[in-house]
């Protein structure tokens, strides 16, 4: 059995935060319109996979809880809604192009561990995506000792 993965996954607290994913517990992350963050969902990550939920574009971005991955990648319904923000006309239900997963909620951190934290303990995360000037991905890759390093800063 593969080794299991670790992720970070962004929101904007305004669209959805980690209080919304707890009241509903199990979210679909649709919209994800980058490539390579939607190949990360169709191709790497597994249920059970753990996720850090970082709240991006507010006062104090950070990882603010931990997430799991619970369903195996699903055409992300929006790409076919023509009112969605997120509609792609090049889109077909018979050769879907978006692709998401569906997170559950477990629990949220005591504080936020903010990137201005992160950035000051930058030596102590080695090469973290997250971290890299100009990385806007929604969907990152952490390693374990990354995982466990930020789990350390709550």
């Amino acid at each position: 059995m593969p080794a299991m993965k670790h992720w970070l996954m962004k929101s904007e607290p305004d669209e959805f935060s980690i209080d919304a994913l707890e009241r509903v517990v199990t979210e679909p992350w649709t919209g994800v319109r980058n490539y390579q963050a939607r190949n990360y969902m169709l191709k790497d990550m597994k249920v059970g996979d753990p996720i850090l939920f970082y709240h991006s574009n507010c006062a104090v971005p950070g990882v603010v809880g931990l997430a799991e991955v619970a369903s195996a990648p699903y055409p992300d319904p929006t790409q076919f809604d023509r009112k969605s923000d997120y509609h792609d006309p090049k889109s077909s239900r018979e050769e879907p192009r978006w692709w998401l997963v569906d997170v559950r909620f477990v629990r949220k951190f005591g504080r936020t561990v903010s990137l201005e934290d992160m950035k000051a303990r930058a030596d102590d995360f080695g090469d973290f995506a997250l971290l890299r000037r100009g990385n806007r991905l929604s969907v990152l890759p952490v390693g374990a000792s990354q995982f466990k390093r930020i789990l350390s800063m709550e």
